[in-house]
């Protein structure tokens, strides 16, 4: 039996002039630090030069291999570890073998590395999947670093005295001797002026890096020379299908990368929350899954009272229940609704900070937390709606003139509460000029057509921060927390063939029926329910129970008494107290994206302080 590793994560370093003491203890360290808790499997690679490690969560099966994975070619020698899933992996053998190359096993991480030493940083073009890598060329002495085309899978990376270190983790990297957990006043622009959102490359640590999405990295280390390169980026064209010919691209691409993404020895099972986005998926997977006599396992979260508590708003129109009900009547998929209580999601703000590496969305990442635990008693992966949104235009903020228009990040429109509550101390910080600064340069990156006229231009620019930032910090938060879990969740909305299409639609065409994701629903429309079809786009669902805030208005008036708590440094505490008091009247509107309101406000600065201090943060002056 061999092995078919399904998640993984690795950390290394390069140091040419092998300084470092303890080696075996410092890599040990490091990868033991990997978020993988029920992982059976350590592997290790080091030579005079580099250090690699890498924690797997693996299962038997039938020709596999193990990571680092080692491999000679015409007497040169590579070395890979490697974190994600290529799903064109069988196509791209029959490719290597064709060019002479030996692949032995029918594993993705040695057909990864195959393609690498086949076509080099080329191997980029014929890769469809989620994934991150690092491969040391030992003869040549260069390390390739590579991330996919939207950044699904994570990779960071510091430089420290001629030294590279590097991780799936922000954890990992901290392991490093000499390298310190830093913010400077970037990093606090980061955490109160865009937070949970932070600069794509950066990740709020002064210093600690991320290759960007799309991007691969070159380290020639015998001349101590880093180069990042941008391998891929969306490009703007003028659409000339009809309207008809439209909605079938869209439907035959959408489903194919379901049908690409499903595929796999272990149970698949599928986030049912009875919108457009998860249903079809289900739909489609069901469909595949009937061919073959089984059924699908779906899942759902809500939370315990939500029943009694739940409030309708311009954001959550209406309750799921209902709607997941139709597509069971539908299809005979075997459902089950996964209920939170409130505590549970104060309980697990540290364990969900601690798997971002960052204070993140609060109550948001820990429900998905914890949904994704016990999604994990049934099946391996699960396949997610995330992202629709983003290319499609689902957000409510597409349908408002003020954000066409507006000169900043239409999911945090409003400032003053982010910097009311920041210590006086840094009061010569313009928190207004650093987000304005920063989103004009995401926006004069925007590729425009020379067929887009004003209207068009402006839906791409806002359609592209929503990829990018909005979306970014999405797909991380499920990466991460489904990491921290143990279980794989794919995104077929995020595959790149996809996006390159949809992203040139006449917003019209998105739009048609008047409807928000008008395309979408009318290429489904065949397969759906007509009260999914023509369902009001609703969120993520979160807690409505008012003993949440309370205990969490408790949590954080306990930590503003105690002068001891680290946060003290960042925040003015006389501010936060009266907002917490005004709490109804200050937070009318979310103060991130759609469901981070007042708790996930306060819930924010409880994890900021937990970062503080299990991470012991230096905030330099």
């Amino acid at each position: 039996m061999g092995v078919y590793i399904f998640m993984s994560g690795f950390c290394g370093w390069i140091d040419i002039n092998d300084k470092i003491q303890d080696k075996n203890a410092i890599l040990y360290n490091m990868s033991e630090t990997i978020t993988l808790n029920q992982s059976n499997k350590v592997g290790y690679y080091q030579d005079e030069y580099i250090n690699l490690g890498c924690k797997c969560l693996i299962k038997d099966c039938i020709n596999g291999v193990k990571q680092p994975i080692q491999k000679i070619c015409n007497s040169y020698k590579y070395v890979m570890v490697y974190n994600g899933e290529i799903y064109n992996a069988k196509d791209i053998k029959e490719e290597l073998i064709s060019n002479g190359i030996h692949i032995e096993t029918t594993c993705d991480t040695e057909i990864l590395l195959g393609a690498y030493i086949l076509w080099k940083e080329k191997c980029l073009e014929h890769l469809i999947g989620a994934f991150s890598f690092v491969i040391w060329e030992r003869d040549s002495k260069k390390l390739f670093m590579a991330r996919d085309h939207l950044g699904i899978k994570p990779l960071f990376y510091t430089l420290c005295h001629n030294t590279l270190i590097f991780s799936t983790e922000i954890k990992c990297i901290l392991k490093y001797p000499n390298v310190e957990a830093k913010i400077d006043k970037e990093g606090i622009c980061q955490l109160f002026g865009l937070g949970p959102a932070r600069v794509q490359g950066k990740c709020v640590f002064k210093d600690i890096y991320e290759i960007k999405p799309g991007s691969y990295a070159i380290f020639d280390s015998l001349n101590n020379k880093f180069k990042q390169v941008q391998y891929w980026q969306i490009k703007s064209y003028e659409h000339k299908d009809s309207q008809q010919e439209t909605i079938k691209n869209v439907k035959e691409k959408l489903s194919s990368s379901i049908i690409m993404q499903m595929q796999s020895e272990d149970n698949v099972g599928t986030m049912l929350s009875g919108g457009i986005d998860s249903s079809l998926i289900t739909a489609v997977v069901q469909n595949e899954y009937e061919r073959k006599g089984e059924r699908l396992n779906t899942f759902s979260v809500d939370y315990i009272d939500n029943d009694i508590n739940f409030k309708s708003n311009d954001f959550q129109p209406d309750s799921d229940k209902k709607y997941i009900e139709k597509m069971k009547e539908k299809y005979n998929v075997s459902h089950k609704n996964i209920m939170l209580n409130s505590q549970c999601l104060i309980d697990g703000l540290k364990e969900a900070m601690k798997a971002r590496d960052l204070p993140g969305m609060a109550d948001v990442d820990v429900s998905l937390l914890e949904f994704c635990k016990q999604i994990k008693e049934h099946v391996s992966i699960v396949l997610s709606g995330e992202f629709a949104d983003e290319i499609f235009g689902g957000y409510p903020w597409f349908y408002k003139e003020d954000a066409l228009r507006s000169d900043t990040f239409p999911w945090s429109p409003a400032l003053d509460i982010r910097k009311r509550i920041m210590n006086k101390k840094y009061a010569d910080i313009d928190l207004n000029k650093y987000v304005k600064d920063i989103y004009t340069k995401e926006i004069n990156n925007v590729p425009i057509c020379c067929c887009d006229n004003d209207e068009e231009s402006k839906i791409k620019k806002l359609m592209y921060i929503n990829m990018y930032w909005f979306g970014a910090t999405l797909v991380d938060r499920t990466e991460r927390m489904s990491m921290q879990s143990g279980i794989t969740v794919r995104v077929p909305f995020m595959d790149y063939r996809l996006i390159e299409y949809v992203w040139n639609i006449p917003w019209n065409m998105k739009t048609m029926m008047g409807r928000e994701k008008g395309l979408l629903r009318m290429a489904y429309n065949d397969v759906l329910p007509k009260e999914i079809v023509f369902r009001k786009k609703s969120p993520y669902p979160k807690t409505y129970d008012p003993k949440y805030t309370k205990k969490l208005k408790e949590i954080l008036l306990n930590i503003l008494e105690d002068e001891t708590q680290p946060i003290h440094k960042l925040i003015d505490k006389e501010e936060v107290k009266l907002i917490i008091e005004e709490l109804d009247s200050n937070f009318t509107r979310p103060w991130f994206g759609q469901l981070m309101t007042g708790p996930q406000f306060i819930a924010y600065l409880i994890q900021v302080n937990m970062w503080l201090e299990e991470y012991k943060v230096e905030i330099e002056p």
